[in-house]
C-alpha cells in the first residue's frame, strides 16, 4: 500500500511537471518487391527509450490495443497475417493491474502481399491506432494514417529488392493547403487565398499574451463542490464520529491530530488520483471534442438529470456494499498509516450516494473547459475542502460542541443541489444543440427554463413546495429566507434576457444572442463572417484589417468574452468602425463536401467537418489550438499584433485593437 501511495504521488508530480505534447512512437511505412508480383509491406515503430507500445488484442479494462488496418489498392491481395519482428513482452502492468503485452524497443511489422496478373503497381493505405506508456504516464490513444506505393519493375532477383516509400510522393504543406482550398472552394483568386493561409510569424521578439485561461476558476468550482458535499447527510454525520474515533483510539491529542492530518492527506490523494485517471483516459487532444460531441453532451445531460432525481429523493446512487465492507475490514485488520488510508477509502465509498453526483458534475465541467489539468485541479480542490474539517476538528475538538446536529436541513441541502444539477444539465444540452444546429434550445427557451427552476427553488426554500420525504415547515429560517431571496432575485434578473438583454453575469452558460428570436436590444450587434476566405476577401475589397475570433460552441470562456467584452459599447464601436470580424467555430459539425487527408507535422490528418478545417487553419497558420484565440491580420494575411487570449479587461482589449489598427495604417 505504501508503494501504491508513493506511485500515485509520483504520477501526480510527473503529470504537472510535463506540459508538452508527448509523441514517443514514430511510425514509418515502406513497400518493396522480392519478385515481379510478390513483396512485403513494412511498418516500422520507432519507440523512445523508457516507453513501450502495447500489443494486439489486450484484455478489456486496460489500455488500448495496437491495431493495424491495411487497405491495398485494387488487384492486390494480402498474404497471411501481420508479423512483428520480435515477440512482445508479457508482463503485469502496475498502472492497469492486468497481464499485458508490449514492445519496449523498436519493432517492425511485415505484411506479405501479391499483385495480381495484369495489375501495374500497388498502393497501400494503413491506419494505425495505438497507445504508449512509460512507468509514469500514458499518451492518449491516437490514430495515424500512412501510405506507400510500389511499381512493378523489370524482373529482378530476390537480392535486389525495389523499395518505394511514401516519402517519394510528398508535396509541401503549402501545396497541400492550396490543393485543399481548390477542392473545397474552387476560388478564382487562388494565389491570394494561398497567401492568406500561409504560416505566419508574429511581430516583436516575444509574444505577449493578454491572459491565459485561469485555472483558479476550476479550483473554486472544486472547492465549492467539496463544501457542498460536506453539508450532505452522507458526510456531515461522519465528521464527529471520525474525529471522536481518533481521539479515543490514541488517547493523545497530539497523536490524534497527526492521524487526522494523515486522514485528510489520504482523502486528497484518493480524489486527486481519480481526477488524474479521468485526465489520462481522455487526454488533452480529446477534451475539446468531448466538450462539443453531441453524444457525450447528451449523455452528460441525461446523467445530470438522473443525479437531480436522486437528490430529490426518488432513489439513491450507491456503490455495492461489499466494496465499503471490504475497505472497512482492511482498515480494522491493518495498523498505522495503511489503516488510516483504508479509512479514507471507506469514507469515499460510503459517501458516494451524495458526493457521486457532485463529483460527476465537477469532472464533466472541468473536462469541458478543455484543460488537460482541469479534472486533476478540480478534484484536488474538492478533496481539500472535504478533508479540512476532519483535520480542524481534530486540532480543536471543542468545536464539535458547536457543530450543528444532523436533521432535516441536510435533506434540504440535497434538494437544493438537485435544482442546481437540473439547471446545469441544460448547459450540456445547449452545447450539443449549438454544435449541430438543431435549434431545440434557443436562448428564450433556455432562459425560460432557468427562470422557472430558480423560482421553484425559492418556493422550496420558503416551504411552499415539498417533496414526499420532506417534513412540513411551520416557519422559515433566517438562512432559508435569504437563500430564497437570492433565488427569486436571480429569476427576476433573468427575465429581461427573454427580450434580448445581454445577461453578462451568466453569459458563459446561456446560448449566444444570435439564437434569440425576439431581441429588443438589437442594433448594437456587428455583422460577422463565419468563413475565413469570404471575410478576407471582403476586407481586401473594403481596405480594412481583419479580426479573427477562433471560438467554439462548447467554449465557456468564449461565451464569457462575448458577454463581458464584445458586447460592450467600447469594443463594438471599435470593431464596427474599423475591422472585419471573422468568427471561426473549431467545433462546427457541418460536414465538408468531401473529407480531405492532409499532412501535418509528418502525420496524415483527415478534415471531415467545417470545424476541422478552421482548427487546421489555426494550428498550421498560427501554431495554436486553444480557444478563445484572437488575432488581427492585414490584407495579405500577416499579423499586425501578437495574439490575444482570454481576458475580460475591456480597456486592455481596446488598447490591443487600437495598437493593431495603428500598425495597419502605417
Amino acid at each position: 500500500m505504501k508503494k501504491s501511495v508513493f506511485f500515485c504521488l509520483s504520477l501526480l508530480v510527473s503529470f504537472f511537471a510535463s506540459s508538452q505534447m508527448l509523441d514517443p512512437v514514430e511510425w514509418n511505412l515502406s513497400a518493396r518487391l522480392q519478385s515481379n508480383n510478390e513483396g512485403t509491406l513494412e511498418i516500422k515503430a520507432l519507440i523512445e527509450d523508457g516507453w513501450h507500445l502495447y500489443g494486439f488484442d489486450l484484455p478489456e479494462g486496460g489500455p488500448n490495443s495496437t491495431s493495424v488496418v491495411i487497405t491495398p489498392s485494387e488487384g492486390v491481395e494480402l498474404i497471411g497475417e501481420l508479423v512483428p519482428s520480435r515477440k512482445p513482452i508479457k508482463k503485469y502492468d502496475n498502472i492497469f493491474q492486468l497481464d499485458l503485452t508490449w514492445w519496449a524497443a523498436d519493432v517492425d511489422f511485415a505484411q506479405k502481399f501479391k499483385i495480381n496478373k495484369g495489375v501495374e503497381g500497388a498502393s497501400f493505405d494503413v491506419k494505425v491506432r495505438f497507445q504508449a506508456c512509460d512507468d509514469k504516464t500514458c499518451t492518449a490513444p491516437r490514430t495515424i494514417e500512412l501510405n506507400a506505393s510500389v511499381g512493378t519493375p523489370a524482373p529482378v532477383s530476390n537480392n535486389n529488392a525495389v523499395e518505394v516509400s511514401n516519402s517519394e510522393t510528398e508535396v509541401t504543406e503549402q501545396q497541400q493547403i492550396t490543393n485543399a482550398i481548390l477542392e473545397l472552394e474552387a476560388p478564382s483568386n487562388i494565389d491570394r487565398i494561398s497567401q492568406w493561409w500561409a504560416p505566419v510569424t508574429f511581430p516583436g521578439e516575444k509574444v505577449e499574451l493578454i491572459s491565459q485561461t485561469p485555472w483558479w476558476h476550476i479550483f473554486i468550482w472544486g472547492f465549492g463542490g467539496g463544501l457542498l458535499a460536506l453539508l450532505t447527510p452522507c458526510v456531515w454525520p461522519l465528521i464527529p464520529m471520525t474525529v471522536s474515533f481518533f481521539l479515543k483510539k490514541t488517547g493523545s491529542k497530539r497523536k490524534a491530530v497527526g492521524d487526522a492530518i494523515t486522514y485528510g492527506i489520504s482523502i486528497i490523494v484518493i480524489y486527486l488520483v481519480l481526477g488524474l485517471a479521468v485526465t489520462l483516459i481522455f487526454g488533452a487532444s480529446k477534451l475539446n471534442d468531448l466538450a462539443t460531441n453531441a453524444i457525450f453532451n447528451l449523455l452528460f445531460f441525461l446523467l445530470l438529470i438522473v443525479f437531480a432525481i436522486s437528490f430529490f429523493g426518488a432513489f439513491e446512487i450507491t456503490l455495492p456494499s461489499r466494496w465499503s465492507n471490504s475497505m472497512d475490514n482492511k482498515a480494522e485488520k491493518t495498523t498505522g498509516l495503511i489503516s488510516i488510508f483504508f479509512m479514507a477509502f471507506t469514507l469515499a465509498l460510503v459517501s458516494f450516494s451524495c458526493t457521486g453526483p457532485i463529483i460527476g458534475t465537477l469532472l464533466v465541467e472541468a473536462a469541458s473547459m478543455g484543460d488537460i489539468t482541469g479534472p486533476a485541479i478540480g478534484m484536488g480542490a474538492f478533496a481539500l475542502a472535504l478533508a479540512l474539517p476532519f483535520t480542524l476538528f481534530a486540532i480543536f475538538p471543542s468545536w464539535l460542541k458547536d457543530m450543528p446536529r444532523s436533521g432535516g436541513w441536510l435533506n434540504s441541502v440535497k434538494v437544493v443541489l438537485g435544482f442546481l444539477e437540473l439547471a446545469l444539465s441544460l448547459k450540456f444540452l445547449s452545447v450539443a444543440d449549438l454544435a449541430y444546429g438543431w435549434g431545440i434550445l434557443d436562448r428564450e427557451v433556455f432562459i425560460s427554463l432557468w427562470v422557472a427552476l430558480f423560482a421553484l427553488l425559492g418556493l422550496y426554500l420558503i416551504g411552499k413546495l415539498r417533496f414526499s420525504h420532506d417534513s412540513p415547515k411551520d416557519h422559515v429560517s433566517i438562512l432559508g429566507f435569504f437563500l430564497a431571496l437570492v433565488s427569486f432575485s436571480f429569476s427576476v434578473y433573468l427575465l429581461p434576457g427573454l427580450w434580448g438583454a445581454p445577461l453578462k453575469g451568466v453569459s458563459a452558460f446561456v446560448p449566444p444572442l444570435y439564437t434569440q428570436d425576439f431581441n429588443l436590444y438589437a442594433g448594437g450587434q456587428f455583422e460577422e463572417f463565419d468563413d475565413f476566405d469570404a471575410g478576407m476577401k471582403f476586407a481586401l475589397e473594403n481596405n480594412r484589417p481583419v479580426l479573427i475570433d477562433f471560438s467554439g460552441y462548447g467554449c465557456v470562456n468564449c461565451r464569457k468574452m462575448e458577454g463581458a467584452v464584445f458586447d460592450t459599447q467600447e469594443v463594438e464601436n471599435v470593431i464596427k468602425e474599423n475591422f472585419v470580424l471573422i468568427k471561426l467555430m473549431v467545433d462546427e459539425k457541418t460536414s465538408l463536401t468531401h473529407s480531405l487527408t492532409l499532412e501535418e507535422n509528418g502525420r496524415n490528418v483527415t478534415l471531415e467537418t467545417v470545424g476541422d478545417k478552421w482548427s487546421y487553419l489555426q494550428r498550421t497558420k498560427f501554431g495554436a489550438n486553444s480557444q478563445p484565440y484572437y488575432v488581427v491580420l492585414d490584407n495579405e494575411g500577416k499579423p499586425l499584433a501578437p495574439p490575444a487570449y482570454y481576458d475580460e479587461n475591456v480597456t486592455k482589449f481596446v488598447d490591443w485593437l487600437n495598437g493593431a489598427l495603428e500598425n495597419y495604417k502605417e
